[in-house]
């Protein structure tokens, strides 16, 4: 198979990031399948710290090159100039992440002026309304409709790492040949050994950013109605100190400070792996979801998961087949939901969860991609 130059472009390539996890696994696998891989991205630091990430690092053989933010629109629009080292690159592919971003827009003329292919990975960005201020609605109805619907069928392929968006893109005017799924993946290490015996089936988890879209406090209410002491719940992950801050005050004023911790971000995987098969249950209460990573590195592990009902923890977790499903922001469904799962000795739920993510294995998904980005 052809060796490539590749050019992958995101906006965030340093601290925790759901976008960036895809981006740094999909990279290492197409450098290690000795392809000359290359990241763009802003500066920005993504986690709970005020910092500025490095102009330059070399991770699994990646060579990121990171750009001085110009300007900002929401939390995760921000404006950086490449088009200038781009062409100086001069790669053979370019994989862009993320739909109505404007360094999308900008890789696909990139690609044009250089004549190469240019991949759109879309990273299920369509929301409900209600979780945009009304700046951010008009501002998606404009793009959607006078930069989506023009530009959407001119980039090579269109990556979705769901399926539930695909109505949203056909209603944008994209082509079904234009559309290959290619979910995200984990890494094999957790699908190695199986978890230990002794896990505690009454601490509950949650991993991943501490930020008002996990939206927590139903979580920590939900601890607060269960009256079994030995239920407790560890918070891991960045956060954002406001929102820390507002949790804290809720688990004082809920008197739940003995069952309710909170623990530093983990980033190594044999660390991540061994949180994990110390918890019996892993929670993810968020207003919503893409394609949550955590869900399935949980299943892998054989842990019991328990999603809100968003789009994107619905296309992972069926109720009471593989895990558990409650309505978004009910601390009284997600209470029950918890003492349920931690009462059950039945094995069948445990045990389908880590069968249906077999098929997100990085191992197996990055044979598909290669075959799309060198065909």
């Amino acid at each position: 198979m052809k060796k490539l130059k590749i050019l992958e472009i995101t906006a965030f390539s340093a601290g925790i990031c759901g976008v960036w996890t895809r981006v740094l696994a999909e990279s290492s696998l197409l450098a290690k399948k000795g392809h000359d891989v290359h990241v763009f991205s802003s500066d920005i630091y993504r986690g709970g710290e005020a910092k500025k990430a490095l102009d330059e690092e070399i991770i699994n053989n990646v060579k990121i090159k990171r750009f001085p933010t110009k300007g900002s629109f929401g939390q995760n629009t921000y404006f950086w100039n490449f088009e200038k080292e781009a062409m100086k690159l001069r790669p053979d592919v370019i994989i862009t992440h993320a739909y109505r971003q404007y360094y999308s827009t900008k890789a696909l003329k990139i690609a044009k002026k250089l004549k190469i292919p240019c991949f759109l990975v879309t990273h299920a960005p369509f929301l409900e309304k209600k979780l945009r201020n009304w700046k951010l609605n008009v501002a998606v109805f404009i793009y959607d409709n006078f930069i989506g619907r023009r530009i959407l069928n001119e980039y090579t392929k269109i990556i979705t790492i769901t399926k539930w968006e695909l109505p949203d893109l056909f209603k944008l005017g994209v082509k079904k040949e234009k559309i290959v799924y290619i979910p995200n993946g984990i890494p094999e290490e957790y699908f190695k050994g199986k978890p230990k015996k002794g896990r505690v089936k009454k601490k509950i988890l949650f991993f991943g950013r501490i930020a008002p879209i996990k939206s927590l406090e139903t979580l920590i209410k939900a601890i607060s109605i269960i009256k079994d002491n030995e239920i407790s719940l560890d918070l891991v992950g960045p956060y954002e100190p406001d929102y820390k801050k507002e949790l804290v005050e809720l688990i004082k004023k809920l008197n739940v400070e003995k069952k309710v911790k909170f623990y530093p971000a983990i980033y190594e995987i044999k660390k991540k792996i061994s949180l994990l098969d110390n918890h019996g249950v892993f929670v993810l209460p968020s207003k919503r979801e893409a394609m949550p990573q955590a869900l399935i590195e949980s299943m892998a592990r054989g842990m019991i998961v328990i999603s809100s009902d968003t789009e994107g923890g619905k296309e992972i977790v069926k109720d009471r087949k593989n895990g558990f499903i409650f309505k978004i922001g009910s601390e009284k469904e997600l209470a029950e939901k918890i003492e349920e799962s931690v009462n059950t000795k039945d094995k069948r739920i445990q045990n389908n969860a880590r069968e249906f993510v077999k098929r997100f294995s990085w191992k197996k998904l990055i044979e598909d991609i290669e075959k799309v980005y060198t065909s």
